[in-house]
C-alpha cells in the first residue's frame, strides 16, 4: 500500500499509439506550415498593394488631369505644373519608386502580380525616358497647347458632379493656364520645324474652344458670380493662348531646326517599355513588310472580284458616296451597332459583360472641332458619371450641300461599320465592359496600346472572317484599306525614327504603298514624327493572331473562340506578353 499522493502510472507507448501520435503531429505541424505559407503571400500582397497605390498616388500628383479622366475627382482642381522643378521633382519620385517596385521580391507574389509588377516597373521606366531622353516637353509646343484643352475637356465631357461644382474645378484650372504657357515659353529649345507647324495648325482651334465650346459646355449655370469669376479665367486664359501663338509663330517658328527622330536606341527602349516588345528593330520590319506585301495582294484581288474593269481606287470613290443621309446617321448607327450585338451573341464570339448599348448622340458642341466619331467611356474609377457614349459628330446647320457631301462621305456604310466594330462592338466598348471586372488596380489603369488598339484592329478583320456581312467585298475592301494604313504607320514609324526615310519619303510611302491620299499621307506622316511607335495597330493585331493559333494548339478540339477572347479580355490591357503568360503558361515570343 502507498502512502502518499497519487502515483502516476508511466506506460511505454505502443508502436500503433506512437504512430497514430506521429500523424496527429503531422498534421498539427502541416497546418501551421500551410497557415504560415498562407500568411506570408497575404502579407506580401497587402505589401505590394501599398506600394501600387503609392505610385499612383505620386502619378497623379504631376498629373492630375489623367486622374480627373480616370475618375479621382480629389485631383480636379489642379493643373500640370511643366517647370524643371517639377520634372526634376518627378524624376526623383520616379527612381524610388523603381527602386522600391525592383526591390519588390516577385517569388512571394501570385502570378497576376508579378505581371502587374512588370508592367509598374516598365510604365516608370518609359516616364523616364520621356522625360530624360525624348524630352518631348523641351521640343513640342502643340504639347502645351493641346494639354489645356484637354485638361478643360476632362472636366467638361462627363456629368460626374453639378455643373457649377465642375465649373469652379475648370475655374481653379484656368487660373493655372496662363502660367503654364508662360513656363512652355521658357521650356521649349530648338524644336522640329514639324512639330512648330503642328502647334500653329491646331493653336487656332484650341483658342476657338475656349472661346466657343468650354462656354457652352457650362449653359445650365445660372449663378452670377460664377460665371463672372469664370469669364474672367475663361478669357484670361484666351489671351494667353494668344500671346502664345504668337511667341510660337514670331520667335519659335524662325528657331525651329531640330530632329524630330528619337533615334534607334530610344525607339527599341520605347518599344520594349511600352509594349513588352523587344524584338530587334530589323526583324520588326521584316513582320511589318511581310504583312503589308500580304495585305497589298489581298486588296488588288479583291478589287478584281468588284470590278475587274475599274482601279481599286475608283471602286472606293464610289464607296465613298454610298452613305445614309444625314438626317438618318444616328440612327444608322445605332441600327448597326444592334445587328454587330445581335451577330456577336449568336455566333459566340465573345461574351457581353451587358447588353446595354452605349449612348449614341451627337457629338457634344465642346468637343465637334476634335473628332467625326468617338467612344466616350468613363474612367476605370469613375463612381458618378458611368454612362458610356458613342459620339458622331452630324453637319453642322449652315454648311453648304459640297460640305455636308464632304463630310459624309467620312460615313461611308463601309466605313460605319468598320468604326462600330473598332469603337463599340466588339472593340474599345467591348473590352471597356471587360476592364470593369478586372480586380487589379495596375490593370484598370495601364494599358499598352499593343493590347488595346491591337484589339480594335484585329476585331476588324475578325467579324469579317466569322461571317458578319455575308462576304460583302466591298467590306472587305474597306478593311484592307484600313489594314494597309495601319503597316504603312508600322513601316514608317520604324523607318523615319532610325534615319532611314524621310519625312517626304515617308509621306510617298503612305501614298504608293498605303494606297492613301496625298492629304491623308501627309497627315499621317506629321503624327508619326510625334507619335514614333503607332506601329502598335499593326503590331498588336498580328501579336493578337499569334496568340490565338499557339492557343488553338494548346487547346486542341476544345479550343473556340469564344474562349479564347473572353481569357484573352479577362486580362484587362497588358502588354500581350503577359496575356501570353496567363494563356499559355509561358513567356514564348509574342511573334
Amino acid at each position: 500500500m502507498h502512502r502518499g499522493g497519487a502515483q502516476t502510472c508511466k506506460r511505454r507507448a505502443t508502436p500503433r499509439s506512437s504512430a497514430r501520435l506521429n500523424r496527429v503531429m503531422r498534421a498539427l505541424l502541416l497546418i501551421i506550415f500551410a497557415g504560415v505559407l498562407y500568411a506570408a503571400p497575404k502579407a506580401a500582397q497587402a505589401d505590394f498593394d501599398k506600394l501600387v497605390d503609392r505610385y499612383f498616388d505620386e502619378y497623379y500628383r504631376y498629373h492630375p488631369s489623367q486622374a480627373t479622366a480616370d475618375g479621382f475627382h480629389q485631383y480636379d482642381a489642379q493643373l500640370e505644373d511643366d517647370s524643371l522643378a517639377a520634372i526634376a521633382a518627378e524624376t526623383r519620385s520616379l527612381e524610388q519608386l523603381l527602386a522600391q517596385f525592383e526591390r519588390f521580391p516577385a517569388d512571394d507574389l501570385p502570378p497576376e502580380s508579378v505581371g502587374d509588377r512588370e508592367m509598374v516597373i516598365h510604365k516608370i521606366r518609359s516616364r523616364l525616358l520621356d522625360i530624360e531622353k525624348i524630352r518631348l516637353w523641351e521640343k513640342n509646343p502643340d504639347k502645351y497647347s493641346s494639354d489645356l484643352a484637354s485638361s478643360a475637356f476632362s472636366i467638361m465631357s462627363r456629368t460626374f458632379a453639378p455643373p457649377e461644382d465642375r465649373l469652379k474645378s475648370l475655374i481653379a484650372r484656368e487660373k493655372q493656364m496662363p502660367n503654364a504657357l508662360a513656363q512652355a515659353r521658357r521650356n521649349l529649345r530648338n524644336p522640329p520645324r514639324v512639330y512648330t507647324d503642328v502647334a500653329l495648325e491646331q493653336l487656332p482651334g484650341i483658342i476657338g474652344f475656349f472661346k466657343n465650346d468650354v462656354p457652352a459646355a457650362f449653359h445650365a449655370v445660372k449663378d452670377p458670380q460664377l460665371l463672372a469669376e469664370f469669364h474672367a479665367s475663361n478669357q484670361a486664359v484666351i489671351e494667353a493662348l494668344d500671346q502664345y501663338q504668337t511667341f510660337v509663330k514670331g520667335t519659335l517658328l524662325p528657331h525651329s531646326h531640330g530632329d524630330f527622330r528619337i533615334g534607334a536606341e530610344n525607339y527599341s527602349n520605347k518599344l520594349a517599355y511600352d509594349e513588352m516588345v523587344d524584338m530587334p528593330l530589323d526583324k520588326l520590319l521584316e513582320i511589318g513588310y511581310q504583312n503589308l506585301r500580304q495585305n497589298q495582294q489581298a486588296f488588288r484581288e479583291t478589287a478584281a472580284k468588284i470590278d475587274p474593269q475599274r482601279t481599286p481606287q475608283q471602286i472606293l470613290e464610289e464607296l465613298d458616296h454610298d452613305h445614309p443621309p444625314a438626317s438618318a446617321l444616328l440612327q444608322t448607327f445605332r441600327g448597326v451597332l444592334t445587328g454587330l450585338r445581335d451577330f456577336i451573341v449568336s455566333h459566340r464570339i465573345v461574351t457581353l459583360p451587358s447588353m446595354s448599348l452605349p449612348v449614341v448622340e451627337d457629338t457634344p458642341p465642346f468637343a465637334r472641332a476634335l473628332t467625326t466619331a468617338s467612344m466616350d467611356s468613363p474612367g476605370p474609377f469613375e463612381q458618378v458619371a458611368k454612362q458610356a457614349f458613342f459620339n458622331v459628330t452630324l453637319p453642322e446647320p449652315d454648311w453648304t450641300p459640297e460640305h455636308v457631301e464632304e463630310h459624309m462621305e467620312a460615313f461611308n456604310r463601309g466605313t460605319v461599320i468598320s468604326t462600330a466594330v473598332h469603337e463599340v462592338y466588339p472593340g474599345h466598348y467591348t473590352q471597356f465592359l471587360w476592364v470593369q471586372k478586372v480586380p487589379s488596380k495596375v490593370r484598370k489603369l495601364i494599358d499598352a496600346n499593343t493590347n488595346s488598339e491591337g484589339w480594335a484592329h484585329y476585331t476588324e478583320q475578325m467579324m469579317l472572317d466569322e461571317g458578319y456581312g455575308n462576304g460583302d467585298l466591298k467590306l472587305r475592301l474597306g478593311q484592307l484599306q484600313d489594314a494597309l494604313l495601319r503597316d504603312a504607320r508600322y513601316v514608317v514609324g520604324i523607318e523615319m525614327h532610325t534615319g532611314r526615310m524621310s519625312f517626304d519619303q515617308a509621306v510617298d510611302f503612305f501614298v504608293k504603298e498605303g494606297y492613301q491620299t496625298r492629304a491623308v499621307a501627309e497627315e499621317e506622316t506629321m503624327r508619326g514624327a510625334s507619335d514614333p511607335t503607332y506601329l502598335y495597330y499593326t503590331l498588336g493585331k498580328l501579336e493578337i493572331l499569334k496568340l490565338r493559333e499557339d492557343y488553338r494548339k494548346l487547346r486542341g478540339s476544345q479550343f473556340s473562340l469564344l474562349d479564347f477572347h473572353d481569357k484573352f479580355l479577362a486580362q484587362g490591357t497588358p502588354p500581350i506578353k503577359i496575356v501570353r503568360r496567363a494563356l499559355l503558361g509561358n513567356d514564348s515570343p509574342v511573334l
